[in-house]
């Protein structure tokens, strides 16, 4: 008897329509978009009986004598059956509620609405409930497990999950549906079922197929398909013996399969090719009842009864055998056969409804024959009853095997049980919601908010700034479906995919720029489609899919091209810095496996990053990437784990906030929008159970705090320490700025290292108290020289003699680092005067701001290699008095050496842009650093183990660090009066009697008259080798080129040379009076003219060093209170 398709009848006004059985399958049930709840005797009933519900019902469902409905009012109503009379409210959603469904024994019901969320309650009592929160987009549809273990859920943005219920944690993820905002634009509603019984099987309909998945594993299991389905199939439901399962699609078809052979047993097509929305297999008979879209009912019958050309075997069983068993008696019964040596593992079969039909009455052994495709089918019993089919095997076998996993009718392992591969995690751009979004945003960063609107009314893209000085607020028309957004002070980048008329563009509103055309347009190649974008100071970027990265000017000019390991995941710009994620290979059981590039494009462009590995939490991937406001490269994983990177530490890594700890909720987030690191601030946007926020209203923006993992910061000590080595972390910037030509103030570089050093004292102070003298050793080596001053002083109060002992030997090294670095200093700060004064660079240039010319920076780290020697000679220094940096009123003690002979190191140079003044602020922290510096002995060279010329001695001040433009423009200032006030004080006065000329001259005579330094002596010698070379240099060229042969000299060459210009200063009698280090009886007079000509200071003397470096520090540490 072949199947029937009976004619459709009127059901429910136009619109979304559901349909179910009873228990018994005497009644069907239908809902619809009128409102009302209608029960059928049979499809011939004219008048069924009405419940009215609600306005609209968009689902029902009927098990025990209650009917429960999702209604619009956002609520999921219960009524009694088939009675109709209200019975109260289940739950209350914030929209309405799409899909309800009964567990396996009626107690639950499983509900899932547009908000997001899924619901779990109980009927019995309603205050029980359970939340699933997860899911990005309105849910569409639910299944729960037969076991009542696991509930499925799928939804609007492209997920399919599977939810444990007992503890509400997702299991598994699949990325299975194309996204859409919201159930009426989904082109599917995925009506997805679990096989009966055991619940082995999982189908779910995706597009043209209905895909399967095994329990537990969550492997799939194959694909059922048909070439009668032509467009994406909405609903799937099993046969109540779990052997076939029907689909319907939204074109009117509805396939019947018999699942364990995969094979399609029956067809049947709407009368007028509407979509099929609801789907009821009868509980006891071949029946399926259906519903459209027009709210129409049909009904199905006999479906899989009549005999089929390809059922070979359909005339060996007999229907009464198949009622004989069900789907858990399978089980039973396999796990009692006898399995051949032939399978790998003999053990009890999941269960397979084809078996019982083809089991013979006698009770053979059952033989299994395993095929090729690790699939097998048990035929044994097919072959011991019909020998017919010995010929026709191996065509059965080879249409078995054609299907990709078969459910094994033996325990045999699979071939490969190893790790399982992860998806690949899509492209993003930082800051923006998914795209599936009717309303969404493209970016939110630091500089503004970019909005995209696409519906029915209106396709635009609005554009905020925070500060409106920056811009006014825009509003863009969005023609060209423009997906990707990045915004920046300078403009606003943003780029489409190539459609299959258009290609893939990228447009640039640059509202900075001064001229009149503010936009321009790139097409990328044929078959290349942009996948990330981003901007930085003056340029923009863009990574296609061909594994490109193309760089422009941000006023459209192309620039330099170069090639990705990889796909790109997202990528991200800050001032010169530009930083790319990408694929750099497969990653495994739920892992990425990401590289990061960070690359300068500056003048002189370098990569600072070389693909190094991403490090995330296990099982996450990437949400957001960026730089924090001062530049630090900093990124975001799904696990809420804030990591940036450590340029102290060679340019790692390392966790510094975990945004879950700020959670109260399990599915709660934060979405972060910006870093600062001075103060420090997270910038970011609660979600409360979703991953983003929506559009409106306006989100507001919170702010959380670093904290860095360490062990016990519970405890004083652990506190400390993270409070300290934080401090030090977001700090690093104020170096790379300042190596970098940026300007910063004095104030913000010298508050943070106060505070280091009053949490280094206090975790000084705690291992004193628990006598832990090695450890504060420890701690005082990261001290400043002030601060191990002041730990020798705690430590000889504290009695611990031993201790202070040691630390007055730190002191020691601790000032021969120091006299070493402040060295350095001075002959970087006399080779930028060179360069100055044969370039005749202005004092604009040497401190300009990022943009300045790198090969510039080149040059001054030549120079100050070539001309690396004589400069601590010539330069003596005026020791300055600090205070303790814990205490506004105290002062350090501090210890003046020897000679104090003062000269300037700048003497009788040139200063055309020298500002006549005779204000005295001996104090103003821009003066030249080398006018506070002293000036060290040439005897006693056999204690100086560094450069063998002079004692080691404790400085009292330590050099505080500068940008690049202080230390150059400090040779352009006037001198400040201070300790050679009285040098200055001469030369003005000799100047103020004569016209500016023949002052000029008198100073060029002064620069004639001073010794030559070692490459100035080269460069004289071999001035005429470098202008054969390159004729046709002027004056600056030919040093320039000379620097650049000098560094390249051996560093016993360049000492030669070095040696050879103070030979000459000692012949010279004026520079020997210079040099001459003062006798003993002239020191005190020098000492007392010093002291005479201090301003400020004058009234905290200093005492001489008379004693050696040891004895003064021990009767300094060891004195008594």
């Amino acid at each position: 008897m072949l199947s029937a398709q009976k004619p459709m009848r009127y059901g429910h006004t136009e619109g979304h329509t559901d349909v179910c059985f009873d228990d018994s399958g005497s009644c069907i049930v239908t809902c619809g978009s009128d409102g009302d709840v209608r029960i059928w005797e049979n499809l011939d009933d004219d008048d069924p009986k009405s419940i009215n519900v609600g306005e609209k019902a968009y689902s029902c469902a009927l098990k025990n004598g209650r009917l429960i409905t999702a209604v619009s009012n956002n609520t999921v109503q219960i009524h009694t059956f088939p009675d109709g009379a209200p019975d109260g409210i289940l739950t209350r959603f914030t929209m309405n509620a799409n899909h309800v469904v009964f567990n396996s024994d009626g107690t639950k019901i499983a509900a899932g609405s547009s908000d997001f969320m899924v619901k779990v309650v109980e009927v019995a009592d309603s205050s029980k409930q359970q939340t699933f929160r997860g899911h990005d987009a309105p849910v569409l549809s639910l299944s729960f497990d037969p076991m009542d273990i696991y509930l499925t859920s799928a939804s609007c943005d492209g997920s399919v999950r599977v939810w444990k219920v007992e503890d509400q944690t997702c299991v598994t993820n699949w990325p299975l549906l194309q996204k859409c905002n919201d159930v009426i634009n989904a082109k599917s509603i995925c009506r997805l079922a679990w096989q009966p019984g055991s619940g082995k099987l999982l189908a779910i309909p995706v597009d043209k197929v209905v895909k399967l998945y095994k329990r537990e594993t969550w492997d799939n299991q194959g694909d059922l398909s048909d070439t009668s389905i032509t467009q994406p199939l909405n609903v799937v439901v099993w046969s109540p013996c779990g052997r076939y399962l029907a689909a319907g699609s939204v074109n009117g078809s509805i396939v019947v399969w018999k699942v364990e052979t995969r094979e399609c047993i029956e067809r049947m097509k709407h009368e007028k090719s509407y979509s099929v929305c609801g789907l009821a297999w009868h509980p006891k008979y071949e029946q399926i009842a259906y519903t459209d879209t027009e709210g129409n009912l049909g009904l199905w019958e006999d479906i899989g009864v009549g005999k089929k050309p390809n059922d070979k075997v359909a005339n060996t069983v007999t229907k009464d055998y198949e009622d004989l068993f069900d789907g858990d008696d399978d089980d039973y019964l396999n796990g009692d056969m006898i399995e051949p040596q032939s399978s790998p593992n003999a053990g009890a079969n999941e269960d397979h409804g084809d078996d019982d039909d083809l089991m013979p009455t006698s009770g053979h052994p059952r033989k299994a024959i395993i095929d090729d495709d690790d699939n097998s089918l048990d035929i044994g019993m097919i072959k011991a009853n019909s020998n017919l089919l010995e010929k026709e095997e191996d065509d059965d076998d080879d249409q078995i095997g054609g299907f990709k996993a078969l459910p094994m009718s033996s325990t045999q392992q699979p071939f490969y049980d190893g790790p399982r591969p992860t998806p690949r995690q899509k492209p993003f751009q930082p800051g923006s919601t998914p795209v599936h979004l009717m309303h969404r945003f493209m970016v939110w960063n630091s500089v503004g908010i970019i909005r995209c609107y696409n519906d029915d009314q209106d396709n635009a893209i609005d554009v905020e700034f925070h500060d409106t000085s920056i811009h006014h607020a825009t509003h863009l028309p969005n023609s060209l479906n423009h997906t990707m957004a990045d915004l920046s002070t300078e403009a606003i980048l943003l780029a489409c995919e190539s459609t299959e008329e258009l290609a893939s563009k990228l447009h640039c509103i640059h509202f900075s720029s001064w001229d009149a055309n503010k936009e321009w347009t790139v097409d990328m190649p044929k078959d290349e489609d942009i996948e990330a974008i981003c901007l930085g100071q003056g340029w923009a970027a863009c990574a296609t899919s061909a594994l490109l990265v193309r760089l422009f000017t941000v006023g459209g000019v192309q620039k330099e091209i170069f090639c990705l390991p990889g796909p790109v995941v997202c990528m991200a710009g800050h001032g010169e810095q530009l930083m790319i994620i990408y694929h750099r290979g497969t990653g495994f059981d739920g892992d990425q496996c990401l590289g990061v590039q960070l690359v300068e494009l500056g003048k002189k462009k370098k990569q600072i990053l070389h693909g190094d590995p991403l490090s995330l939490t296990k099982k996450s991937y990437l949400v957001w990437v960026g730089f924090s406001a001062e530049g630090t490269p900093c990124y975001v994983d799904s696990e809420g784990i804030v990591r940036m990177l450590n340029r102290g530490v060679g340019n790692t890594w390392i966790p510094v906030c975990n945004t879950r700890e700020h959670c109260k909720g399990k599915s709660d987030h934060y979405w972060v929008v910006g870093i600062h690191e001075n103060p420090q601030q997270l910038r970011c946007i609660p979600c409360k159970g979703a991953r983003f926020p929506p559009t409106l209203p306006r989100p507001a923006v919170a702010i959380l705090s670093f904290t860095l993992p360490y062990c016990q910061v519970t405890t004083e000590k652990g506190q400390m320490e993270e409070q300290y080595w934080r401090s030090v972390l977001f700090h690093n910037y104020a170096d790379y700025l300042s190596k970098n030509g940026y300007e910063l103030d004095e104030n913000a570089k010298s508050q943070p290292v106060k505070e280091q050093q009053e949490l280094l004292m206090k975790l000084f102070a705690l291992s004193c108290k628990l006598e832990r003298e090695f450890r504060c050793v420890e701690l005082a080596d990261l001290m400043t020289q002030n601060v191990v001053n002041l730990a020798i002083k705690y430590a000889s109060r504290s009695r611990r003699l031993n201790l202070a002992q040691r630390l007055s030997e730190l002191a020691v090294e601790k000032a021969s680092e120091l006299a070493t670095a402040l060295e350095d200093e001075e002959e970087e700060e006399d080779i930028q005067a060179h360069t100055n004064a044969g370039y005749s660079t202005s004092a604009t240039e040497w401190g300009r701001h990022p943009g300045r010319s790198a090969q510039q920076d080149q040059e001054v780290e030549e120079a100050e290699e070539a001309d690396g020697y004589e400069e601590a000679e010539e330069t003596p220094e005026v020791p300055k008095q600090r205070t303790n940096p814990f205490s506004k009123a105290a002062s350090s003690e501090v210890i003046t050496p020897k000679s104090a002979v003062i000269v300037s190191s700048s003497q009788g140079r040139v200063n055309p842009f020298k500002v006549s003044s005779n204000k005295k602020d001996p104090l103003v922290p821009s003066a030249n650093v080398l006018d506070t510096m002293s000036r060290y002995s040439k005897k006693n060279s056999s204690s100086r183990a560094v450069n063998k010329q002079s004692s080691p001695v404790i400085k009292p001040l330590i050099p505080k660090p500068k940008s690049k433009q202080a230390s150059a423009a400090s040779f352009f200032q006037v001198r400040t009066p201070g300790s050679s006030e009285k040098r200055l004080g001469e030369r003005e006065e000799k100047a103020g009697n004569e016209s500016p000329e023949v002052q000029v001259t008198a100073q060029d005579n002064t620069e004639n008259k001073r010794p030559k330094t070692g490459f100035q002596m080269w460069l004289e010698e071999n001035r005429a080798n470098i202008l054969t070379d390159n004729p046709g240099l002027n004056e600056a060229e030919v040093i320039k080129e000379g620097m650049s042969r000098f560094r390249v000299l051996s560093s016993e060459e360049r000492m030669v040379w070095t040696e050879k210009a103070k030979g000459g200063a000692v012949n010279d009698i004026t520079e020997d009076k210079k040099r001459k280090r003062p006798t003993a009886a002239e020191d005190d007079a020098k000492k007392n003219e010093e002291q005479k000509s201090e301003d400020s200071n004058a009234s905290k003397k200093k005492k001489p060093l008379d004693q050696s470096t040891n004895v003064r520090l021990s009767s300094f540490a060891f004195k008594q209170s």
